[in-house]
């Protein structure tokens, strides 16, 4: 099950500091751009939850980026419900809410290295290619972006 989180829960914490941590050790800091928890709610993003047996295992968000343009943010799965399916739905979820509020494109921020690996295919099976930087990314040898329109 996935809802929109309104606010930043001990739970949601936890998973969004699995998610900073992953980042953080494979990826120089200088090229991590994952949100700290504290900006995630703020006017032009929204935030999910996906929830298996009550239990929060995975997280994305969608930054608005202009009229049609948005972005796939903070997305992570913990580690014990990887493969479960939790990243594809979570990403069908978002591009739906996308798609309702006017969403014509989704763009989206990843690693390069083999701890993406995984991530890079979801999002290469679910239609997005790779692109240019946008908004404020620099790519290096530690990112890329990825863009699809819905």
């Amino acid at each position: 099950m996935i809802t929109t989180e309104k606010s930043l829960t001990d739970e949601l914490a936890q998973v969004l500091e699995a998610h900073w941590l992953f980042c953080t050790s494979s990826t120089p800091i200088e090229h991590v751009y994952a949100l700290d928890a504290s900006k995630l709610f703020a006017p032009d993003i929204t935030v999910f939850g996906a929830r298996i047996d009550g239990e929060l295992v995975g997280v994305g968000a969608m930054r608005k980026l202009d009229i049609d343009h948005a972005e796939l943010k903070s997305m992570h799965t913990l580690a014990k419900s990887r493969g479960s399916g939790v990243g594809k739905a979570m990403v069908a979820h978002i591009e739906g809410f996308a798609r309702s509020g006017g969403i014509k494109r989704m763009s989206l921020e990843t690693g390069t290295n083999v701890a993406f690996k995984p991530a890079r295919e979801l999002y290469r099976s679910l239609g997005y290619q790779s692109c240019e930087a946008f908004g404020e990314y620099v790519l290096s040898e530690d990112n890329m972006c990825m863009t699809k329109l819905i």
